[in-house]
């Protein structure tokens, strides 16, 4: 059996997948700011804070409360991307063995990972769409903002499944 502190550490690079997804999050979390600043002085003071589940507005709140989207968004990257660093401190099923602890630490890391940009993406497509809405040029979430939280989903049951197929 293995414990945090017996569990292998190793150096594992990036995959092409994972570098390419990096650069989908962090262009995604720049377009995220880049729009908050273009935008901020035409803002009404009240913006969309709430969405019901049909993706139509249901509360209102002052356009402050847009900053709450970056700031979770920032917060979410940075523990996932620490967490990400780190794959020997993750918890793995009993087949995890010194033989087959880079395809584990590969798989975790690539779902943390695949999981942070999309997440960042999500959250841009947020502060997009409350924007748009605040400034009316839309009126609701839209079908995309269920796609890629179906994405997020997707990806996460595909991950899951990986790690059982490691033998």
């Amino acid at each position: 059996m293995f414990n945090d502190s017996t569990k292998p550490k190793l150096h594992i690079p990036k995959t092409k997948s994972e570098r390419g997804f990096d650069i989908v999050g962090y262009l995604a979390l720049a377009t995220m700011f880049v729009v908050l600043i273009v935008n901020w002085s035409n803002l009404p003071s009240q913006v969309p804070a709430h969405f019901g589940a049909n993706g139509q507005v249901d509360r209102w709140g002052s356009k402050w409360e847009l900053l709450i989207l970056p700031g979770i968004a920032i917060g979410l990257h940075f523990f996932l991307f620490v967490l990400e660093k780190f794959p020997e401190t993750h918890n793995y099923p009993a087949t995890f063995n010194e033989k087959n602890a880079a395809a584990f630490y590969t798989n975790s890391r690539q779902t943390l990972n695949y999981m942070r940009n999309i997440i960042n993406v999500l959250f841009t497509y947020s502060v997009f769409e409350v924007t748009s809405i605040a400034l009316g040029h839309d009126s609701s979430l839209g079908w995309l903002f269920y796609m890629i939280l179906g994405l997020l989903f997707i990806v996460l049951g595909y991950k899951i499944y990986k790690t059982f197929q490691i033998k």
